[in-house]
């Protein structure tokens, strides 16, 4: 991996000398852990009384005995027993998700035992392009982290006939960007699966660089598994998928080849359901891995990262040593950098976990990256050095006007009566929607919602270049009780401005707080205003994840103030500008849906079934 910093993590082939000097004594080592239970997740074992010796960033030693590797510059830790782990990786992460920058997000995951991942930077490069994925890179290679970064396929997820991004992602951008180093590990979920399937030039392009890169490539396939689309789709190279959400999912993908990244974010609960392929159905799970997708910043907090995921896992009946290999060397073998990350073993990145009281329980007392401690007892040891954005990043907020509450008059085609109309519903802990037919009330040509009824209307605006492009929908199922809006630029993936509300005025109100801030999240009742500044690309804060994280839960309990109670409640509602996920969304174009044909425009007024 290409960095200079304290944390440096240099190719193995410049360790080789330095390592086995260190394994025969010759050299003392910088660190040795003696004591430990070792999870040893090449062999599936658990084995006691065990020594590591760490030259540098590497591992140089393991076995009973390292004494005579210790030196009067050593660092001994003795495990007492503890069991040692490789440390935890996230086979699928948007770190923008968690609406903190890749330093902030460091320090939140270290001291839960992430010690690297796989990042797909798609939600800034949506809004930034290239050089918004560059400063990820760069942010990403000074933190201890083994950060490896993904180029965004699906800029825009579909198409500009379909939404409007920030920028354009094609074949020779993602040709450019794997030439920033081998840390460019692959190519990004491709969400655009029809124009897989159905040979977009765009698309098979993208997968053609990445492949003659020597890159492996990430998928994103939401249509049935049971019939000829999905062998079209692994045939395009395309080896690993996370949006598997149940064991059929998973056993079909695994037996294309392909690797299922079974999923536990803060509001999408598929683990349980998909990991059945295994627990059920006795899949091998040499394919099957452990990802987050997206973690909301009092998640990490109030929960944790890979370690409550793998705890989860654990609880749904897999052998502990099986959950481990699932978040270490699963993940590090498909993505093909097991000779430097995802197990304890000689050559390898010292990424180490020590773990208090039982291996079920993953309980990280003390992390190890790149062969320093940088967190023990749920707190960091080591400072992260500042990173500074550019103003192209910090103010990337552009509407043509400010908003009033007229932008928000859904007209109709009647002057009164009723007529149908599809609405988005939200599911709870589901990344999809149901589109439903809902009665709406006409009153001098326009909609009029019924506080009532569990029914808001939506608005996507275009704010890259204030072409004042708009559209506007219907949502069902938010729970809102009382005259409220919330408005927010992260709004996946094109990440344009978002507002849901049952009330034009608050949606205006809200919608200019948001741009006010140059990004972030407001929600606005009759009485108050929360916000949630995110001036970075209008997706992330720079600020201590745990202010952040406070924030972002004042948002949430002033959505549960107001009726809505859902789990996590903003990272579903984020989703719903997000068209490629089935089955109804609206972006800055109009309602998109996805049918066995693709994606279609459809009108928001239907007739009754």
């Amino acid at each position: 991996m290409e960095t200079s910093h304290r944390f440096s993590r240099p190719h193995l082939a410049d360790c080789v000398p330095d390592l086995i000097a260190t394994a025969r004594g010759d050299k003392k080592a910088t660190l040795v852990i003696q004591n430990a239970r070792l999870v040893n997740v090449t062999s599936g074992e658990i084995l006691p009384g065990m020594s590591i010796g760490v030259q540098g960033s590497r591992i140089a030693f393991v076995g009973k005995d390292a004494s005579h590797m210790i030196g009067t510059g050593t660092r001994v830790i003795d495990a007492a027993g503890k069991y040692a782990a490789p440390g935890l990786l996230d086979g699928h992460c948007h770190i923008e998700s968690s609406q903190i920058t890749p330093t902030q997000f460091a320090r939140a995951v270290l001291v839960k035992g992430t010690t690297g991942g796989f990042f797909d930077a798609h939600e800034i490069t949506n809004v930034l392009g290239l050089p918004g994925l560059r400063l990820m890179l760069d942010e990403a290679r000074t933190t201890p982290l083994a950060a490896y970064m993904q180029v965004a396929s699906c800029v825009p997820s579909t198409g500009p006939e379909l939404e409007t991004s920030g920028a354009m992602i094609g074949p020779d951008e993602v040709a450019e960007a794997f030439t920033w180093g081998p840390d460019m590990i692959a190519l990004g979920e491709v969400m655009n699966f029809p124009g897989v399937v159905f040979s977009d030039e765009k698309m098979v392009g993208e997968i053609q660089a990445a492949l003659r890169a020597g890159r492996v490539a990430d998928g994103h396939y939401t249509w049935p598994v049971d019939d000829w689309r999905l062998s079209a789709y692994a045939a395009s190279g395309i080896t690993g998928c996370h949006e598997s959400v149940n064991a059929q999912d998973v056993i079909e993908r695994v037996r294309l080849g392909m690797y299922a990244k079974m999923r536990r974010g803060s509001a999408w609960h598929d683990v349980a359901e998909s990991i059945k392929a295994h627990t059920e159905h006795g899949i091998d799970t040499r394919r099957m891995m452990l990802v987050t997708d997206d973690r909301s910043p009092e998640s990490l907090v109030d929960e944790g990262h890979m370690d409550f995921v793998v705890r989860h896992a654990i609880a749904q009946g897999v052998r502990p040593v099986t959950a481990f290999q699932m978040a270490t060397i699963n993940t590090a073998e498909r993505f093909g950098v097991a000779r430097d990350v995802g197990s304890i073993t000689p050559g390898s990145f010292a990424d180490i976990i020590l773990l208090e009281g039982s291996l079920v329980d993953v309980h990280v007392g003390m992390t190890i990256a790149a062969g320093q401690v940088v967190a023990e007892q749920g707190r960091m040891t080591v400072e992260l050095p500042a990173f500074d954005y550019p103003e192209t990043a910090i103010r990337s907020v552009h509407l043509a006007r400010d908003l009033q509450a007229d932008d928000f008059v859904i007209q109709a085609p009647v002057q009164s009566g009723e007529l149908t109309a599809r609405a988005m519903q939200v599911r709870e802990n589901h990344v999809d929607t149901k589109e439903e037919l809902v009665t709406v009330r006409i009153d001098k040509g326009r909609i009029e919602l019924d506080l009532t009824k569990d029914l808001c209307k939506m608005a996507v605006i275009e704010r890259h270049t204030g072409t004042g492009n708009q559209a506007l929908g219907l949502v069902s199922n938010v729970g809102f009780n009382k005259p409220v809006a919330i408005a927010s630029t992260v709004a996946h993936d094109c990440h344009n401005l978002m507002i849901i509300g049952n009330s034009d005025e608050l949606m205006a109100k809200a919608g200019n707080a948001a741009a006010d801030m140059q990004g972030g999240i407001a929600v606005v009742t009759e009485d108050e205003i929360v916000k949630l500044p995110l001036p970075v690309a209008g997706l992330m804060s720079s600020a201590p994840f745990e202010e952040v994280a406070e924030q972002s839960r004042a948002v949430s309990e002033a959505l549960v103030k107001a009726g809505c109670t859902m789990n996590y409640a903003f990272m579903t509602l984020s989703l719903l500008a997000l068209i490629v996920i089935p089955e109804l969304r609206l972006s800055d174009k109009g309602l998109i849906k996805i049918t066995e044909q693709g994606f279609v425009e459809v009108p928001l007024f239907a007739e009754e079934k």
